[in-house]
C-alpha cells in the first residue's frame, strides 16, 4: 500500500525501527526536504547538463561535501529540518517539567526524563522483564499460547494511510472505516511475526540475505542470552526457523499493494474455518474483541498460515518467540548491553549504519511515539503561527483548482468519471498544521522512572483508545499523523489530507519566499498528497470512500497503459549493477510524483497571471530538485529498494523528464540520457 504518501510513517514506542538511534532520525526517513531558496546550478553539477542527469545538475556542490553522520543510514536537507524540530520539542519538553503533575504537558515530560535516566535503567538491568517473561513460561497449554497472541495483539500498522505492515506480534490490528463501508469502524488484521522488515528477507537466495539471515539468529540468541535465558543458541535456532516458517505464508510487498487482495471480509465464526488450529475464541477474548462480529483479514493467506503454525510447531519454540519480541521490542527502553546489542543488529549490520547516536534521539523518538498527541498539542501552540495556515491553506486551493481544469481537459475520460473525480476533489478534508480534536490522555500512568513500564503502558493505551472507536462512526477529520511529524499524507478512505505544523516552515515552506519557491517546494508536496487520490491506489476509492469502480473500461485501459508506462520507466533504473529499481512497488509514489508536480506547476503558473516563461519556469525546477538532494549508505538504500514504496530521491528528481516545460526550461535536447520523446512521456493527469 503506498500510504505515508511522502514519508515513512515514524518509529512507534515499541518498533524494531525505535532501536536505531543511528539508522534513523528521530522520524523515519521523509522523502521531501527543500533549501530555504531555490538553488541555483552547482557548480560541481555544472559538467551535468540538466538533460543528462538533472539531479547532479542541481545538487553536485552539496553531493561533493555532504557527510553521512556515523549515526545515519541516509542524510539529506531534510534532516536539517528534523534536527531543528527535534530541539524545539526538547525546549518543549523543559517548559512541560513545571506543569502540574496529572497533565498531559506533565506526562510528556515524566516519559522523557525515565527514558533519559541511564543510571536509573543500567541499575535495574533485565529485572523490568521479569514478570512478562515469568508470565510466557507459565503457559502451559495451546489455550494459553491463544490467550498470550491476542493479549500481545497491538493497533499497530496501518497499510494504506502509512505503508506500514511491520509487526513484532503474530499479527497487527488497524482500526479504520470499512472498505465498502466509510460510515463505521471495522477491525483489519495484517501479517506478522517477523522480526527482519520483510518476507524476502527470510526467503531470498542471494548473497546478502543469507549473511543477513545468519547475523539475525546471532541477535536473537544475543537478547535471549541477556535476557537470562538458557541455551541460547538452540531457542535462536527455534525462534528463526518459526519466523521463516511465517515468512512462507506472508505476501509480497506489491500483493500488499493491492487493495482488492485486501478485501476479505470475515465473520468471527469463519476463523476457524478458514484459519484453523489456533484458538480464536480465546486469543479475541483476549485482545479485547470477543463481541466484534466482523472483520477485514487484509493478509488471509498469512492469517491460515500463523494458526496452522499456532498447532504443529511445539509450545516451546512458541514460548521462545514470545520472550524473543518481547526483549526485541521493548530493548531500547531497557540497559546499555540490550540498546547495543539492538543496534549492532538493525543499525550496523541491517542498515550500515557505523555508530549509534546519541540516547536523547531516541529517547524524542519513543515519545513521539508513545504520546504523539500530548507532544504535538505542546508543539502547535508555540511554533504554528496563523499566517502560515491561511497561505498554506490558501496554496492548496489553488492546486486543488488546478487539478480541476487538468479534469476538465482531459481527452481520454468519460463526462461520468470525470463528475466523479470533481466530486471527490470538492469533499476533500484539508488538515492543516493539526487536528481539530485533541487525543487526551487522562487515564494513562506515566511514571518518571520507569521507562519500560511507561512504553507497555503507552502501547496499551493506543491500543484500547483505538479499540474503542468500534461501534461508533467514523470521524471524517481524524488525523494519521502528530503535527510535530515533517510529513505529510493522502488517506484514499476518508478523502482528506494532512500536512502537519512541523513540514510547514523552512525549508519547505518560507512565509518570506517567493512563489516560485514555495509552488516548487511544498507546492509539490501539496500537489503530491491530493493526487493520491487519483493513482492507481486512491482512484479505487470514490468520493464516499468506498472502495469501487468507478471508472469507465475505456478510462480504466488508458490509466492502466500510462501507469504501465511508469512501472517501465522506474524500473530501468539500476543503481547497482544487480539490483534495478522495482517500477511496481512504487508506482503509486511515482504516480503522485508526476501529478503533483504537474499540477503545481499549473498553480504557479497561475499565480503569475498569465506572464508564464521558460525563465521563471527554472527557479521552479530548481527548487524542486533541491528537495531530493540527499545521500544513502547502499545497505539502507538496498533495503529501501527492497521494501519502500518510494523511489530513491534521485530518481524521483528524474520525474521531470515527463513535464514538457522542463525541457523548454534547460533546452534538453534529444541524445541526452533524461530526452523522452514527446510521445514516450508519461501522461496521466
Amino acid at each position: 500500500m503506498q500510504a505515508l504518501r511522502v514519508f515513512r510513517q515514524p518509529p512507534r514506542a515499541t518498533t524494531v525501527a525505535l532501536a536505531l538511534w543511528g539508522a534513523l532520525a528521530v522520524f523515519a526517513t521523509p522523502a521531501f526536504a527543500q533549501p530555504a531558496a531555490a538553488p541555483a546550478a552547482s557548480q560541481q553539477g555544472a559538467a551535468a547538463l540538466p538533460g543528462d542527469d538533472f539531479f547532479t545538475y542541481v545538487n553536485g556542490d552539496w553531493l561533493a561535501t555532504a557527510e553521512i553522520p556515523a549515526d545515519r543510514g541516509s542524510w539529506g536537507a531534510f534532516h536539517v529540518l528534523g534536527e531543528e524540530t527535534s530541539q524545539q520539542i526538547l525546549k518543549l519538553i523543559d517548559g512541560a517539567a513545571a506543569q502540574p503533575a496529572g497533565s498531559d504537558a506533565r506526562r510528556v515530560a515524566d516519559y522523557y526524563k525515565a527514558y533519559m535516566d541511564e543510571a536509573g535503567i543500567e541499575a535495574k538491568g533485565a529485572a523490568p522483564l521479569a514478570p512478562v517473561l515469568k508470565q510466557i513460561a507459565a503457559i502451559r497449554d495451546k489455550a494459553g499460547l491463544a490467550h498470550a497472541l491476542g493479549g500481545n495483539l497491538r493497533a499497530d500498522v496501518d497499510p494504506l494511510n502509512a505503508t506500514d505492515f511491520q509487526t513484532e506480534n503474530l499479527f497487527g490490528l488497524w482500526i479504520s472505516q470499512g472498505l465498502t463501508d466509510p460510515d463505521n469502524y471495522v477491525p483489519y488484521l495484517l501479517q506478522g511475526g517477523l522480526g527482519m522488515p520483510d518476507r524476502a528477507f527470510y526467503l531470498d537466495e542471494s548473497e546478502r540475505m543469507a549473511r543477513l539471515r545468519t547475523a539475525y539468529q546471532a541477535h536473537i540468541a544475543a537478547m535471549l542470552k541477556l535476557a537470562g535465558f538458557s541455551e541460547p543458541e538452540a531457542r535462536a535456532a527455534r525462534v528463526f526457523e518459526l519466523e521463516r516458517k511465517l515468512a512462507q505464508s506472508h505476501a509480497t510487498r506489491e500483493d500488499s499493494a493491492n487493495i482488492q487482495k485486501a478485501n476479505n471480509s470475515w465473520s468471527a465464526a469463519d476463523f476457524a474455518a478458514k484459519a484453523p488450529g489456533l484458538d480464536w475464541k480465546a486469543f479475541f477474548q483476549s485482545a479485547g474483541l470477543a463481541r466484534q462480529k466482523k472483520f477485514i483479514v487484509y493478509h488471509p493467506g498469512a492469517v491460515t498460515g500463523a494458526a496452522a503454525l499456532v498447532a504443529s510447531m511445539p509450545l516451546q519454540t512458541w514460548q521462545d518467540w514470545l520472550a524473543f519480541h518481547t526483549v526485541n521490542q521493548y530493548g531500547g527502553t531497557l540497559s546499555k548491553a540490550f540498546v547495543d546489542q539492538r543496534f549492532e543488529f538493525y543499525g550496523r549490520t541491517l542498515t550500515g549504519t557505523p555508530q549509534l547516536s546519541a540516547r536523547w534521539k531516541g529517547g524524542l523518538a519513543s515519545l513521539n511515539g508513545a504520546l504523539p498527541a500530548a507532544v504535538g498539542k505542546l508543539y502547535a501552540e508555540k511554533y504554528f503561527p496563523a499566517a502560515a495556515k491561511a497561505r498554506v491553506q490558501q496554496m492548496t486551493a489553488n492546486i486543488i483548482d488546478a487539478f480541476h481544469k487538468r479534469i476538465d481537459q482531459l481527452d481520454w475520460m468519460a463526462p461520468a468519471t470525470k463528475k466523479e473525480a470533481h466530486a471527490k476533489l470538492n469533499v476533500t478534508y484539508v488538515g492543516v498544521g493539526y487536528p481539530e480534536k485533541w487525543t487526551s490522555y487522562q487515564t494513562l500512568e506515566i511514571k518518571p522512572d520507569d521507562a519500560f513500564g511507561n512504553a507497555r503502558r503507552a502501547d496499551e493505551y493506543r491500543y484500547r483508545q483505538q479499540l474503542a472507536k468500534l461501534g461508533t462512526k467514523v470521524d471524517p477529520k481524524e488525523w494519521s499523523m502528530p503535527p510535530q511529524l515533517v510529513n505529510a499524507v493522502n488517506m484514499p478512505m476518508q478523502n482528506a489530507l494532512n500536512f502537519p505544523a512541523a513540514i510547514l516552515q523552512p525549508p519547505f515552506f518560507d512565509q518570506n519566499a517567493s512563489d516560485a519557491t514555495n509552488y516548487g517546494a511544498i507546492g509539490a508536496v501539496i500537489g503530491h498528497e491530493i493526487s493520491h487520490s487519483f493513482d492507481d491506489q486512491g482512484a479505487q476509492f470514490d468520493s464516499k470512500g468506498r472502495l469501487r469502480d468507478w471508472w469507465t473500461k475505456e478510462d480504466l485501459a488508458h490509466f492502466q497503459k500510462a501507469s504501465g508506462a511508469l512501472v517501465a520507466q522506474y524500473s530501468a533504473y539500476q543503481p547497482y549493477p544487480d539490483l534495478k529499481l522495482n517500477g511496481q512497488l512504487t508506482l503509486s509514489e511515482n504516480l503522485a510524483d508526476l501529478a503533483g508536480l504537474a499540477a503545481a506547476l499549473d498553480a504557479y503558473h497561475a499565480s503569475l497571471g498569465g506572464k508564464a516563461s521558460p525563465e521563471l519556469d527554472r527557479p521552479f525546477f530548481l527548487g524542486y530538485a533541491g528537495a531530493w538532494r540527499s545521500k544513502t549508505r547502499e545497505a539502507t538504500l538496498r533495503n529501501q529498494i527492497a521494501t519502500d514504496g518510494h523511489a530513491p530521491s534521485q530518481w524521483r528528481t528524474y520525474t521531470v523528464r515527463n513535464v514538457d516545460d522542463w525541457y523548454k526550461a534547460f533546452d534538453v535536447k534529444p541524445g541526452q540520457k533524461l530526452y523522452l520523446a514527446p510521445e514516450q512521456r508519461v501522461r496521466v493527469w
